[in-house]
């Protein structure tokens, strides 16, 4: 019998200056049974990053011609598509055709400017795609505050992220590699 998805409860309050975007979610995470803490909760910060009324979590790791995370058109266009870790260019091009504007949020410590080296100039061609970097550090203090049932807070103001929970906060500053 295979694992099944560990289910988490999170209520977000989001007030991101930046973009003028203030609002509450409640949220049903589901984490996949590969998925470690941390990649859970770097999902969270690229959906409060993006937030909007038609952002959504799809059904991720489990469909291959999927993102993890997507805004749709009324009309069923896909407006937005996030992807995570450190993606091969073949996949990118793929998301970069069928989406208005890509996101990757980039996480894996050290590997990541090698990663980066690697794939930057072929990249550099979709012009619709933005490659975000999220430190270390700031992956590990998120997932440390992971809980079965958690109550978020994330300031976002100058492109930086405070967040804060019961567990502790963590500030979490976003490189935009592209």
């Amino acid at each position: 019998m295979a694992p099944k998805a560990t289910v988490y409860k999170v209520n977000l309050q989001i007030a991101d200056m930046d973009r003028g975007y203030y609002q509450d979610h409640a949220l049903t995470l589901a984490q996949h049974p590969s998925e470690t803490d941390a990649r859970m909760m770097v999902r969270l910060l690229a959906f409060v990053l993006n937030a909007s009324d038609t952002l959504t979590f799809s059904k991720g790791l489990c469909v291959d011609d999927e993102p993890e995370l997507w805004q749709k058109s009324l009309a069923d266009e896909i407006e937005l598509w996030v992807e995570f870790g450190q993606s091969d260019e073949k996949w990118l091009r793929k998301a970069c055709g069928r989406a208005k504007q890509v996101k990757l949020y980039a996480y894996g410590g050290r590997a990541v400017p090698i990663w980066w080296q690697q794939n930057q100039q072929a990249f550099e061609r979709y012009q619709n795609l933005q490659v975000w970097n999220i430190a270390e550090q700031a992956v590990q203090e998120m997932a440390e505050l992971v809980s079965r049932n958690m109550t978020l807070q994330y300031n976002i103001s100058d492109g930086e992220v405070w967040l804060s929970g019961d567990l502790g906060s963590v500030q979490i500053v976003p490189e935009q590699l592209k």
